[in-house]
């Protein structure tokens, strides 16, 4: 009978035991704060470093538990204003968008993921466009943007060039495949895609093409894209949850930056494994050197930068109203 009870307390402490470490366990999970990201965009190298700070742990470093969600048929600025979600990435320039409407939006950028603008304007080689003077006679095919109008009427104007000869349909969504040499009906010349995607796949499957980088066609059309933006309820109220969040998140890039191939691998196992891995990497390999080129470091934004894109926005009637830098940007949680 001793030998009984004895058993039956040692399964009851080893069971207790066992108990108290699953609960322990949970507890610490418990102990993470949860935290969601809202990309712009289906996943692709801009986001990289997210993916990078997830998988290595940064974010639990910090006490976050971050859930990456895609933005679906909602859009991330709006999720951000009112809560939604935490974080989101958006663009410089919605970002003035909704600090200058009617009513609005209670946002503010908090890094900037790449410190040049990488989109230009990409045709075929043979298609002899070779200046916005050039996109005379030509079809563009594009989203239709009241700012991408503005900005060709622009990068055309400098060039002396009458934009009403350059013909705007929309875009199917065959990009750099879908551009002729030719021009007439049903024929596209001219596309805007950013180079470390688009463009670069494009190169890797043996198109010859021209690309015209935007930031060198305008000073003022260098602006912050993609931006981290948060809502000023959380810069308010919960800064230490800022603070952490984006300091795992530098991290993540900055391991992009010295880690490309790695870095690239990464994002490749865990949300784009039906992509070819070469494609990754090469796009990374662009990427991480545009990070925080020519930056004290990475997420860092600067007064002229936002001051620029605001004044062109304000010249070409896309906002009513100009608004200073400091309330569209902070650097207080990547300085």
């Amino acid at each position: 009978m001793k030998k009984l009870l004895t058993a039956v307390l040692s399964c009851v402490l080893v069971f207790s035991l066992t108990a108290c470490s699953s609960n322990d366990t949970q507890d610490s999970n418990s102990d993470l704060t949860k935290v969601t990201l809202m990309l712009d965009y289906t996943p692709n190298t801009n986001h990289t470093g997210f993916y990078v700070a997830k998988e290595k742990g940064y974010y639990e470093e910090m006490g976050l538990d971050v859930e990456i969600i895609e933005p679906g048929d909602n859009a991330t600025t709006s999720m951000v204003a009112t809560g939604k979600a935490d974080f989101g990435v958006s663009y410089q320039e919605d970002v003035t968008y909704a600090l200058t409407a009617q009513d609005a939006l209670p946002i503010k950028a908090i890094a900037t993921i790449i410190q040049h603008n990488t989109s230009g304007f990409v045709s075929l080689k043979d298609a002899n466009i070779n200046s916005p003077k050039d996109f005379e006679g030509k079809t563009y095919a594009g989203w239709g943007a009241p700012s991408e109008e503005a900005v060709i009427q622009a990068v055309m104007k400098k060039e002396n060039a009458d934009f009403s000869k350059l013909t705007i349909v929309g875009a199917d969504g065959s990009g750099v495949a879908g551009l002729s040499s030719e021009t007439g009906d049903n024929k596209v010349n001219l596309n805007w895609e950013f180079y470390g995607w688009a463009v670069t796949r494009a190169l890797m499957d043996g198109y010859d093409l021209n690309y015209m980088p935007l930031n060198e066609l305008d000073e003022r059309l260098d602006y912050y894209t993609p931006v981290i933006i948060t809502n000023n309820d959380m810069i308010e109220n919960n800064p230490e949850i800022c603070e952490k969040f984006m300091s795992a998140t530098k991290k993540g890039y900055e391991y992009a930056i010295d880690n490309p191939d790695e870095a690239a691998t990464i994002l490749h196992d865990v949300a784009l494994s039906d992509v070819d891995l070469d494609f990754i990497k090469k796009s990374q390999e662009y990427l991480s050197k545009q990070y925080a080129l020519d930056a004290p470091s990475w997420g860092v934004m600067k007064d002229e930068v936002w001051d620029n894109y605001t004044d062109f926005m304000f010249e070409y009637g896309l906002i009513d109203s100009k608004i200073d830098a400091k309330q569209q940007y902070t650097n207080e949680f990547v300085e």
